[in-house]
């Protein structure tokens, strides 16, 4: 069993190759989905220095043990559910809830608020169902603010939602007219 410090760093690699640069090791992952055969990611990470103990177990630990359940195992396969910046993943058109939420930081909220959400560096914007996922990827980068999307308005805007699985929803972007601030101490939008 992996302690914590283990964890976070097999999980950083995990993300490393599954989502940014699955080439630099050899990894081939599937242009649909995004997925490898989990093999294929254990001798990959085996064959990097220092990760040659590295078991299909800690995976799966890995797997079960991400805060934001980054990845997911199917079939002898493995992905990451979100966050590529390589080749982009093809994700089915769905129905989200009519209030998404998307963490960031105040540095970036006049931004977007003017010009709404882009994908920066990654494929997608990224949602979440509730205020927990989003407070987590907001939390990261200065002092968080919380933004409801309303996808009612959105998708009458012409913009499609993609599941990516455990409460994430992904766009293309999102305008700024779907999005306000949310004020997490009385729960409610800050208009």
């Amino acid at each position: 069993m992996l302690n914590q410090q283990s964890e976070k760093n097999l999980s950083k690699l995990m993300t490393k190759i599954l989502r940014h640069s699955p080439e630099m090791f050899g990894v081939a992952l599937d242009p649909e989905d995004g997925s490898c055969p989990l093999n294929s990611l254990i001798e990959a990470i085996q064959a990097q220095p220092s990760w040659s103990w590295v078991t299909r177990e800690d995976l799966e630990q890995v797997v079960r043990n991400s805060d934001k359940q980054r990845f997911i195992i199917e079939q002898e396969r493995i992905r990451a559910r979100y966050g590529h910046s390589h080749d982009k993943v093809q994700y089915t058109p769905g129905d989200p809830p009519e209030i998404l939420y998307h963490g960031t930081n105040t540095k970036a909220l006049p931004s977007i608020l003017a010009e709404g959400l882009s994908p920066m560096s990654r494929q997608y914007v990224h949602l979440s169902e509730g205020t927990h996922f989003a407070t987590i990827a907001g939390s990261r980068r200065g002092e968080l603010v919380i933004l409801r999307v309303n996808t009612a308005v959105a998708r009458e805007l012409g913009i499609s939602f993609y599941y990516a699985g455990n409460e994430v929803w992904l766009a293309d972007r999102v305008p700024p007219s779907c999005c306000s601030v949310w004020d997490a101490l009385e729960g409610r939008r800050d208009e």
